[in-house]
């Protein structure tokens, strides 16, 4: 992956030299000044919030690098992290950096009912990483009995040192090349894999993210509900914002989904500017916004807002864009985007200020020739693909043949393909896994999609495509036909095949619903993706709201879905 390009040069935007180590990016921006916000459910105003100078922060992150060195974490160290977000949680993060170490972030559990499956993937996610010592908020560490083979815990109340001596702490030697991150990919807890990201992969994505969405710390303000075990939240936002000095108003991801609109009050009374978060979550927003009067908040700062992580659905942009529109929002601040955690986070964006666009494609054609020809955007049988941009600075893009390994044409549809300064060097002692996900230096995304006009377009993920009667069939065609029947909840869907009667593949929609009348409701799901997608479900399964798997991203998980399904171990309502 090092040196100039071969073969065909893809797409590139080119990268200066950059400053390739965080900890000497955090010593510099603590000299910049900027502030972070730690904001409180109680009071979504500035009353009530902790501002804390970037700047303080960091000497408070180097007395906790004093007491981590004290407890043998050092350079080459893996320190695990687990907690809710908090001043002494962002405290760890920083301080594992400056004292050398790999910072792994772990997941928290996304429902109470799972806590036993929670305590198995931290525990997996803990052994694979091969963890130094374990960091835990005490709400949190009577969770995990110790067993042995277990790290050490300390308590984030325990991480206390002193760093008034100009000799107790030091920064470590820069090693651009040293792990500084390892992201677990969410989903398998039997199997965790953790991508490794060095210093220099990170620093030349946080530098792209800056120039591609022209970043500006002496203005800019970030606001970010986001989990700081995602790399949307962790990367994306707290460390864009740790190393560049740019104020940043930080919640908790539960404070958001307990209250949406918190997160619109937090954009007014901060006045940012920049934020992030998957599609539903600004479907939530649009339901929360229509709530407030007209001018009761203002939006008017709001330029960047970054839809990825999951499929983006024009319909819920356009509804968030018309809820907003009284509150100031510019439709120009929606920011559809593609990431991926090998790729440390960005791959592509937009241009900012440019707002949501599509491309209308035949659905018939790009299912049954896998070709995406321009279609009637008033026709019934056109798909609106949301345009996602083009490669941010230092990565390469192409699309090619998943079986020849040929390269597409435009508009021709087949897998991404990304190379450049910000991917992985590979997966945390994975080698199979590591070989796999490459192809003759490029890595392999595992979604299908296409280019148009310098853009990528993506149509879904090749291990989620349903194949009946010769036909292509994206899920999230059939899941948001599903979604928009009335009783059924909105991004709580998935739609997979199994083998049908006369051994031909068959559809099968399972969706969260709590409405009473659950036959009229299956009908009217049959119904309506018989509709909009031309094919009939060969069984429609409704079951209790919170049932559905989901990785701790929150992203649906439609294999394990289809597991439980074939095993009976789905609890229909």
């Amino acid at each position: 992956m090092s040196g100039e390009p071969t073969g065909n040069p893809g797409l590139r935007r080119e990268v200066g030299p950059v400053v390739s180590y965080l900890p000497a990016r955090l010593i510099r921006a603590a000299e910049r000044g900027g502030t972070i916000t730690f904001l409180s459910a109680d009071s979504p105003t500035t009353d009530g919030s902790e501002k804390v100078e970037w700047a303080v922060l960091h000497e408070e992150a180097k007395a906790m690098a004093v007491a981590l060195a004290r407890r043998g974490v050092g350079p080459g160290a893996h320190v695990a992290l687990l907690g809710p977000t908090s001043r002494p949680f962002v405290t760890a993060i920083q301080a594992s950096w400056l004292v050398g170490a790999t910072v792994v972030v772990l997941p928290l559990p996304m429902r109470l009912s799972s806590l036993d499956d929670f305590v198995a993937a931290t525990r997996a996610r803990v052994r694979a990483a091969d963890t130094t010592v374990l960091v835990a908020d005490p709400m949190l560490s009577g969770f995990l009995q110790p067993e042995p083979g277990d790290p050490p815990v300390v308590l984030l109340s325990d991480l206390t040192g002193d760093a008034s001596d100009p000799w107790a702490w030091e920064c470590p030697k820069e090693d651009p090349s040293a792990l500084a991150v390892l992201q677990f990919t969410s989903g398998s807890t039997a199997d965790p894999k953790g991508v490794m990201l060095p210093h220099a992969t990170i620093c030349a994505n946080l530098d792209a993210i800056a120039e591609a969405a022209a970043l500006d710390p002496a203005d800019d303000v970030l606001c970010s509900w986001l989990p700081l075990y995602h790399d949307m939240g962790l990367i994306g936002l707290l460390t864009l914002g740790m190393t560049t000095g740019t104020d940043l108003a930080l919640a908790s991801p539960q404070d958001f989904l307990a209250a949406p609109a918190r997160w619109m009050e937090w954009m007014s009374a901060h006045r940012a500017t920049a934020t992030a978060g998957p599609n539903f979550s600004y479907a939530l927003a649009a339901r929360a916004l229509r709530r407030f009067a007209p001018g009761t908040l203002d939006l008017s700062r709001w330029r960047i807002a970054l839809n990825g992580a999951e499929a983006v659905d024009p319909k819920a942009v356009a509804d968030f864009v018309a809820a907003g529109a009284p509150h100031g929002l510019d439709p120009g601040a929606v920011f559809p985007a593609f990431g991926m955690a090998e790729s440390t986070l960005a791959v592509t964006f937009p241009e900012p200020g440019r707002g949501l666009r599509t491309d209308p494609i035949d659905r018939r054609v790009l299912e049954t020739d896998a070709y995406a020809a321009p279609g009637d955007p008033e026709a019934e049988g056109t798909r609106h693909l949301v345009r996602l941009g083009r490669p941010v600075p230092g990565l390469e893009i192409r699309i090619i043949d998943p079986v020849s390994g040929d390269v597409r044409a435009d508009r021709e549809v087949g897998e991404l393909e990304i190379r450049g300064t910000s991917v992985t060097t590979g997966y945390y002692r994975r080698p199979d896994a590591t070989e796999a996900a490459f192809h003759d230096g490029w890595l392999r995304s595992g979604d299908l999609g296409y280019l148009v006009d310098g853009e990528l377009v993506i149509c879904g993920r090749i291990k989620d495509l349903i194949i009946v009667g010769g036909r292509n069939v994206y899920p999230e065609d059939v899941e948001r036909a599903a979604a928009s029947v009335e009783g059924v909840r909105a991004g709580n869907v998935i739609a997979f095949a199994v083998d049908g009667r006369r051994g031909k593949e068959a559809l099968v929609v399972v969706a969260e619903s709590r409405d009473p009348d659950l036959e009229s409701v299956r009908a009217a799901v049959a119904g309506r993706v018989r509709e909009v997608v031309g094919l009939p479900p060969e069984e429609v399964v409704l079951v209790e709201p919170g049932t559905l798997p989901k990785t701790s991203s929150g992203k649906l998980q439609r294999s394990l879905c289809r597991s439980r399904y074939l095993s009976a171990a789905l609890s229909p309502r």
